[in-house]
């Protein structure tokens, strides 16, 4: 423990932090989802619910993180109260970042190759069409050695940040990352708001329309705004603990946590303004689901006055995002490795390269020569399969073990969770939504998550729903056992 690496300064630790936070569910899922849910008045909603659900769960996890000086692999060990199996999660958490790369790394692979793209003009042609754009996309999905080049470098790059050590790699390139990421969000979206005809694409993303909400109705609306605001911050299978455990005590954990939520909401918020109002401009509609930064957005960077210039800072923009998170979660691998077998961090780095290259095939064939697998359903393939591992179950339920652990008596419990949160200057956590913290906000996660089920089932009819259903309430008993079980003492 005391030989635990730190961050050089605070703003390392916000920016790092941050920089997990920030990744494509911020640039990419956000933008459609405001836009498929009204805009205004579903970003309304959907910060509120980054407030009350997103932030209270975020200082979970970095208070287990610098409670514990561990990763998640071990984290629970230290805290736990002798004879329970909270430790049992820490399984869980590890396979939740093997899964996450598994696909995440070759969606990077695709924003820098889509950077090159636009770069070398290949999406600037006169006439481009958005069928020939498509067409361009599912080329590339369907040529294996072009992903796994691509996979590859992602991979490559982010473990040669993570070998350099948490300073002098980790903290220093992601600053530096960071910066460039923040810059260009703020030039994109300043180009994108004074493009001719965008004024409307401002209007709808910036004033409530309570008409078209009660148009698309306000349930929906709601539910859209929860869920994104808690997927959002990449709490639940400890890619925040790990920093956390990096972190100093002079500053309280409340204060930090609110920093990064005020980033990682700015990122999605911009990303928003450089989609929407573009779309506006161009009459493209901005409810297009995940097809529109692949197909939709190259096209209308192609009829933009210096369309492939913004394109390719656009791409980049999404490249550094996407990276940022790469780094965060393989430097969370790297510590599995030396916190439970006193591994060397290059020894760590090596080794996990060639696992995760050989663990990210499968989601690459599934787009070509493994395309016939379709495991939650017509249209469905394997890297859907890994999100919906990770998305719909480890995250939601992950986040429910910190929040259980942090809260309740059978775990660290209460009290010496406020006290960690507390230890240092800064922003206090508020004693009194003790209450809300134990019997509201953990019911608030369980609606989430079954509810993430009866969307991806329930229009595949009954047959499907109720065994589907079934499998989400076994998971949910799982982590009742880790609040609840006993381990057998001899």
């Amino acid at each position: 423990m005391e030989n635990r690496e730190k961050f050089g300064s605070r703003l390392g630790f916000i920016l790092v932090s941050a920089g997990c936070a920030v990744g494509l569910g911020n640039v990419w899922k956000f933008p459609y989802m405001a836009g498929k849910y009204g805009g205004a008045a579903f970003i309304g909603i959907y910060l509120v619910f980054l407030l009350i659900m997103g932030l209270p769960i975020m200082v979970c996890e970095f208070s287990v993180g610098r409670g514990s000086r561990k990763s998640v692999a071990t984290a629970f060990n230290e805290l736990e109260p002798e004879g329970r199996r909270w430790h049992d999660f820490g399984y869980f958490g590890m396979i939740g970042n093997y899964v996450l790369m598994m696909f995440y790394t070759m969606v990077g692979g695709w924003m820098m190759y889509y950077c090159y793209r636009t770069a070398t003009g290949q999406f600037s042609q006169s006439g481009l069409s958005a069928e020939a754009v498509a067409d361009k996309f599912n080329e590339m999905l369907a040529s294996p050695g072009i992903l796994t080049v691509w996979m590859m470098l992602a991979v490559f790059l982010s473990f040669g940040v993570c070998s350099l050590g948490v300073q002098k790699g980790v903290e220093r390139i992601t600053k530096i990352m960071m910066c460039c990421l923040l810059a260009l969000i703020v030039v994109l979206a300043i180009n994108s708001v004074r493009l001719d005809g965008a004024a409307e694409g401002v209007r709808f993303y910036l004033i409530p329309d309570f008409a078209e909400l009660k148009k698309i109705g306000i349930w929906n609306v709601i539910f859209g705004a929860m869920s994104q605001a808690f997927f959002t911050l990449s709490i639940g299978i400890g890619s925040m603990a790990i920093f956390g455990s990096y972190m100093e005590k002079d500053r309280s954990l409340t204060g930090e946590a609110l920093s990064i939520t005020i980033l990682d909401t700015f990122v999605a918020l911009m990303a928003g303004l450089i989609v929407i109002p573009a779309c506006f401009a161009y009459g493209v509609r901005p409810d297009s689901g995940p097809s529109l930064i692949f197909i939709t957005l190259p096209n209308v960077f192609n009829q933009m006055p210096g369309g492939r210039i913004w394109g390719t800072l656009f791409f980049l923009f999404l490249s550094f995002a996407a990276l940022s998170t790469i780094i965060a979660v393989f430097e969370n691998i790297i510590s599995f490795a030396i916190d439970l077998w006193g591994w060397e961090r290059k020894k760590a780095v090596f080794i996990n390269i060639v696992l995760i290259i050989v663990l990210s095939m499968p989601c690459i064939l599934g787009f070509s020569v493994w395309s016939g697998f379709q495991p939650l359903g017509a249209g469905t393939g394997i890297m859907d399969l890994e999100d919906f591992l990770v998305s719909s179950n480890l995250l939601p339920l992950g986040s429910l073990v910190y929040l259980m652990f942090c809260t309740h008596r059978n775990g660290w419990g209460w009290e010496h969770f406020i006290n960690e949160v507390n230890e240092g200057e800064g922003m206090r956590f508020p004693e009194k939504i003790r209450g809300y913290m134990n019997y509201v906000l953990p019911f608030a996660v369980m609606f989430i998550y079954l509810k993430g089920y009866w969307d991806l089932f329930s229009p595949q009819g009954m047959g499907v729903l109720i065994p589907w259903m079934a499998v989400a309430i076994a998971f949910l008993g799982i982590v009742m056992w880790f609040v609840y079980g006993k381990k057998k003492l001899r």
